[in-house]
């Protein structure tokens, strides 16, 4: 958080966040309903990304009671105290657990899907830097992952599994991966004593309803972001 740049008036408030995890951006966080708001965020986003040197500038504005659900980003929380969240199986496992020749095709997966912040994670992952990373394979070769599989506490103390980096390689999509790794994510979860994940961050990575309805995963809308 950019404490310097926060700007708190009665009528609406701006704070400004830097990122430097995978695409580096400034995000500003927009909380009002004024006229005005948006631009005043943009201007403040677009200020604090050249002083940084960033070339991301974002907005994130909270939904307002007459918006509509296709306005915003789904966020979707996974409890971990509602029922068990089973072991899933199949092709899917800790990284470390694979054979070395499997997880030296690690790095030409993390390049393919580098947009998608794994190469960031493989760089952390080499670093030793982070947590536990679930991969799936096929093959012989690593063609999913998601991670890192770390546990914070939230405003109330409860422990919380955070957000993770979710792909797999659009040629071995349809096959279930997915939900395997999301499912791994989750048992890992509830075995380390979490309460709470935030499991699906962005509108197009969410899962199929019915997915999501099985898994015991609820919803949250915020604001859509807006790339400058």
């Amino acid at each position: 958080m950019l404490t310097y740049g926060i700007v708190h008036r009665p009528d609406g408030t701006l704070i400004p966040t830097l990122s430097t995890r995978g695409r580096a951006a400034c995000k500003v966080f927009a909380y009002g309903h004024q006229a005005g708001i948006l631009d005043q965020a943009a201007e403040l986003a677009a200020k604090l990304a050249a002083e940084h040197g960033v070339a991301g500038a974002r907005l994130v504005r909270p939904l307002g009671p007459e918006a509509t659900p296709a306005d915003g980003v789904r966020i979707q929380l996974k409890d971990f105290t509602g029922r068990p969240c089973e072991d899933p199986g199949g092709p899917v496992q800790e990284f470390t657990e694979w054979p070395a020749a499997v997880r030296d095709t690690f790095d030409a997966y993390a390049q393919a899907m580098a947009a998608d912040g794994l190469a960031f994670l493989y760089a952390q992952m080499q670093a030793g830097g982070c947590g536990p990373v679930f991969t799936a394979v096929l093959e012989g070769r690593v063609v999913g992952a998601i991670g890192p599989m770390e546990i914070r506490p939230d405003a109330a103390g409860y422990r919380q599994l955070m957000p993770q980096y979710f792909a797999v390689l659009p040629e071995a999509r349809g096959r279930g991966l997915g939900r395997l790794l999301w499912r791994a994510a989750m048992h890992w979860g509830q075995c380390i004593r979490g309460r709470l994940s935030q499991v699906w961050s962005a509108a197009a990575r969410r899962p199929p309803r019915g997915h999501a309805a099985h898994s015991g995963i609820r919803s949250r809308r915020r604001g859509p972001g807006a790339d400058g």
